[in-house]
């Protein structure tokens, strides 16, 4: 494989600022039409909407949020085994956009085919990400050599991207489709995913040079490393992979509330309007990438200057939880204040803080996920248990979207609401105490794995935040 000679831009290639673009779009296209899902499926037939009830829509988000952290398991191993990964990413672009464009068709020339034609949009956009996704991660990695010191802050550049899609895609792609016209919102995101598209096809040859052209299963391996015998560290470190990721399921399943439940509280309860305009609601989905931005680099320089009093991996886990239980509980707050009036609106200050809590439990999290995979399974096993990490992240979206449909309609909603908030942040808290009580046993099985020798601040922070892409899910490892 040779690596591309087009030069430098701020000291890395010039292909990392190509697949930042790309992906910055892509996640514009996904994060907006996330932000409209639930909003569009619960609004009325004569708003343009389909009319579900708000349990109907939350149990369909979980399925569809479940498929998008699966299928990159299976892209990731047709490019690695077959069509390489610039291949897949194309391939999945256009898919991709044919799934948004699919969402957008007005439902005034599907007459009787609304909901056939709404799901056939919905399984195109979860092919696409299953090609798009693991592999255009993948190839930031490819850039660099092996030990190459500024592998770690391109990550940091790239998920820098996800994060500003993640932003703008709500307060533009989402104002659009609640306030315009829900067909024009997904059709501005399919847009979005057509410039990450073009931006691939006209500069890629340029600056990625034959990077991911050809399958890495045909690259020459170190036969010697895949064949190495499993030992009783290796078994305790599994474990602790095992053990993280089950617990992980609850964490995500509460996080996952900001695309389903929270946004319908925000449209029903929420009272928006600041200085006499106002928000609309998919537009809170934006302070999550946010807070990523602005924060996770405070995060990170804090484990820094603690030294030796940083918390270990599942310490932080821990902590994790009991962030997303606050969280959890200022919304049960806001209910509170509802006293079960569904016409009483609340200040938009409840969920500003619920997201800003569940942000901070994030940026505690995520840097433990796929790096702690990578770090910990033995090399014959990375790819099931990368995939097994995948599996109980798909689990937790669907998990996600069962736990929200209990909000039910009308009346009930703001004590359903209530209940779910007081069970899911009485779930984390507790989660995190049984984590803290077992971090011990947890260091004691990684066996050294946890790592103490980086004190340097920077190098620390791209580290850090390197593995903090929001929660995609997807490591520069893989």
């Amino acid at each position: 494989m040779t690596t591309p000679t087009a030069g430098t831009f701020f000291g890395h290639p010039k292909g990392l600022f190509l697949l930042f673009g790309t992906e910055m779009w892509e996640r514009f296209g996904y994060y907006g039409m996330r932000a409209l899902l639930v909003l569009y499926l619960v609004a009325s037939v004569q708003d343009g909407g389909f009319g579900w009830t708000p349990g109907e829509a939350l149990s369909l988000y979980g399925t569809f949020t479940m498929a998008v952290y699966l299928t990159p398991v299976l892209g990731g191993w047709l490019a690695d085994n077959f069509i390489g990964q610039r291949k897949a990413i194309i391939i999945g672009g256009i898919i991709f956009s044919l799934g948004y464009f699919t969402l957008g068709i007005p439902k005034s020339m599907l007459v009787g085919m609304e909901e056939t034609v709404f799901y056939i949009g919905l399984t195109l956009i979860v092919i696409g990400n299953g090609l798009f996704k693991a592999n255009v991660s993948s190839l930031v990695g490819d850039l660099y050599e092996e030990g190459d010191h500024r592998r770690d802050g391109a990550f940091t550049i790239f998920y820098m991207g996800i994060n500003l899609g993640a932003f703008l895609a709500p307060i533009t792609v989402g104002v659009l489709g609640e306030q315009v016209n829900w067909h024009y919102g997904f059709i501005l995101a399919g847009c979005g995913m057509l410039i990450g598209l073009t931006l691939q096809l006209l500069f890629a040859r340029k600056y990625l040079g034959d990077i991911g052209v050809v399958p890495s299963a045909k690259r020459i391996t170190d036969g010697q490393k895949t064949q190495a015998p499993i030992t009783s560290q290796d078994i305790d470190r599994m474990k602790v992979i095992l053990i993280m990721s089950m617990f992980s399921v609850i964490f995500w399943a509460g996080f996952e509330q900001a695309g389903g439940l929270f946004t319908i509280y925000a449209s029903d309860f929420t009272d928006r309007t600041i200085f006499g305009f106002e928000v609309a609601a998919s537009s809170f989905q934006s302070l999550n990438a946010m807070f990523i931005i602005m924060l996770a680099p405070i995060v990170a320089s804090i484990w820094v200057k603690m030294g030796s009093n940083e918390p270990t991996s599942p310490k932080k886990f821990a902590l994790a939880m009991v962030f997303l239980a606050l969280g959890f509980f200022v919304m049960l707050w806001a209910t509170m204040v509802q006293g079960g009036d569904v016409t009483v609106k609340v200040s938009m200050l409840f969920l500003v803080f619920a997201y800003l809590f569940h942000t901070l439990g994030e940026l505690c999290l995520s840097p433990i996920g796929l790096s702690m995979v990578t770090k910990l399974a033995p090399l014959k096993f990375t790819s099931v248990l990368m995939g097994i990490w995948f599996l109980f992240t798909a689990l937790s979206n669907k998990l996600a979207g069962f736990i929200g449909s209990f909000v039910g309609e009308g009346q009930e909603m703001v004590d359903n609401a209530a209940n779910i908030f007081m069970g899911v942040g009485s779930a984390a808290l507790i989660t995190g105490v049984i984590i803290f009580m077992s971090a011990g046993k947890l260091v004691q099985w990684m066996h050294g794995a946890e790592g103490v020798d980086s004190h340097n601040l920077e190098d620390k922070i791209e580290e850090e935040i390197a593995v903090t892409g929001t929660h995609e899910g997807i490591s520069e490892k893989q």
